[in-house]
């Protein structure tokens, strides 16, 4: 069974709170950001999870069920149709997104073992797959995408960054995921996929600090 390792630089869930203080910021403008809408056709490496995250709470408060066709995407909106293919052979299922991830550059989507299963990506634990959104949800929060520059265990140590990060950029703030018990430190405030990847680039070459683009989602 395959379980993805924890990483430094994971994704973003709201489920937690939004630390007060000198790393919190809230000046984008809702009124002023575009409705979300549906990306073109997205293709990278799958992964799955089943245990130990079977039975806890996934990022949009639902209790994860490894039994049913879900997944794990890091910036579609929750409750997005998606029709997965296997690019190794060709077999298709779809599911649901309900969770945040997954945990490791370079991969696109989270499975539950169930959808794992019925592409037969189980024993392999990661494929090369393309992703097709078939229906996004009614009444989706406008987008709102950060950049996540680091998690940790101890909270001491994601506000040192954060604090670093509010004084160069103007825009950090701290959320906790019970989930795993990671605190996350995002940077900034887009409206668009492309604007939070420029800021990712920005972050890298002035810190260091590798990020990923996540989408910020309202609980």
């Amino acid at each position: 069974m395959f379980h993805p390792p924890i990483a430094r630089f994971v994704l973003l869930s709201t489920l937690g709170l939004w630390v007060a203080g000198p790393c919190r910021s809230d000046d984008l403008d809702p009124g002023n950001v575009p409705s979300p809408s549906i990306p073109e056709r997205e293709t990278g490496v799958a992964s799955w999870y089943g245990h130990p995250y079977h039975g806890r709470q996934g990022a949009n408060g639902e209790i994860y069920d490894m039994e049913k066709l879900t997944a794990a995407h890091r910036t579609l909106p929750f409750n997005t149709r998606v029709r997965v293919l296997d690019l190794r052979n060709d077999r298709t299922v779809e599911v649901r997104i309900t969770d945040r991830g997954p945990f490791i550059d370079g991969r696109i989507i989270d499975l539950s073992l169930a959808a794992a299963r019925a592409i037969d990506m189980v024993g392999p634990g990661t494929d090369p797959v393309a992703l097709e959104v078939l229906e996004m949800p009614e009444n989706a929060p406008p987008d709102v995408f950060a950049v996540q520059v680091g998690a940790f265990r101890e909270v001491d140590n994601a506000r040192n960054l954060c604090d670093l990060m509010q004084a160069r950029y103007g825009q950090a703030r701290m959320v906790f995921r019970a989930k795993d018990g990671l605190w996350r430190v995002l940077v900034g405030s887009k409206a668009t996929q492309a604007g939070a990847g420029t800021l990712t680039s920005r972050v890298f070459r002035e810190t260091g600090e590798a990020g990923f683009v996540v989408r910020v989602d309202s609980m």
